[in-house]
């Protein structure tokens, strides 16, 4: 049995994660210098009230929040239901709400390593030419984007899109200390790919990294946003994420309404 490492020890790794100084932290969360380093080397323990301060100026994800209130001798805060508990209808129906909403255009909700957990007809009629085994549950959209034998062979920006995806990988893996994420990253940078591996954009108006792909319709491009739950208090809806996708073009948008006969 692996027992938890002692609080002050998390909330320095947290600390120093977010690049914070021991004043920087103490001042944010109205607390004196000597207080924060008594906690950090185990000299003095946290109230709940205080811990639970620090854990939100770190910006400690609510897993790792239970960690700390546990490894401080308090009972955990957050409770952690899938999403088809009875007590998740109400957000399990806003998430399938705001998929069917986005159609014509692709949208898929993901957990925090990037499993997919639903995703609106408009997903589909683009993994055509991907390897069954990479659709067999649990899918991970990243590992489905990148593979050889997943979409890669049909983004036209491979280099690009790689790039952005990898980078935005690491900094969720820097952010989060998710061991998970990073052994994610290795696996996705390890990839052979034939795209160039240059960070710049292509020339062009562009106003954020594109994807554009080679599908049976033609060369589709979009652009996308990512939406999460405000304040939510369980964790699964905080590490749920929805990637929604939108036309870059007129060519893209017409495309898509016709693959759903829209």
């Amino acid at each position: 049995m692996n027992l938890p490492r002692p609080v002050g020890e998390q909330l320095r790794d947290w600390r120093r994660r977010r690049r914070l100084t021991q004043f920087d932290l103490a001042d944010l969360a109205g607390m004196s210098t000597r207080h924060l380093s008594f906690i950090e080397t185990g000299r003095s323990v946290p109230s709940r009230a205080l811990l639970l301060r620090l854990a939100e100026r770190l910006e400690v994800p609510l897993r790792e929040r239970n960690a700390l209130l546990t490894a401080a001798g308090w009972a955990p805060m957050y409770r952690e239901r899938p999403l088809d508990d009875p007590a998740m209808r109400q957000a399990r129906a806003a998430i399938e709400a705001v998929l069917a909403g986005h159609e014509p255009y692709p949208a898929l909700a993901v957990d925090r390593h990037w499993h997919l957990l639903s995703a609106n007809r408009a997903v589909m009629p683009l993994l055509a030419g991907v390897t069954e085994r990479l659709l067999q549950p649990p899918v991970n959209v990243l590992r489905l984007s990148l593979h050889p034998e997943g979409a890669a062979p049909r983004i036209a920006n491979l280099g690009e899109w790689r790039a952005h995806l990898l980078h935005r990988l690491r900094q969720q893996a820097d952010a989060t200390g998710d061991a998970a994420l990073a052994e994610l990253h290795a696996e996705l940078a390890a990839y052979p790919h034939d795209g160039d591996d240059g960070h710049a954009p292509e020339p062009g108006p562009t106003v954020a990294v594109p994807l554009r792909l080679r599908t049976p319709a033609g060369e589709l491009s979009f652009i996308s946003t990512t939406t999460v739950f405000g304040t939510p208090m369980d964790i699964t809806l905080a590490e749920l994420a929805i990637e929604s996708f939108f036309p870059a073009d007129a060519a893209t948008a017409a495309a898509l309404r016709a693959l759903l006969g829209d």
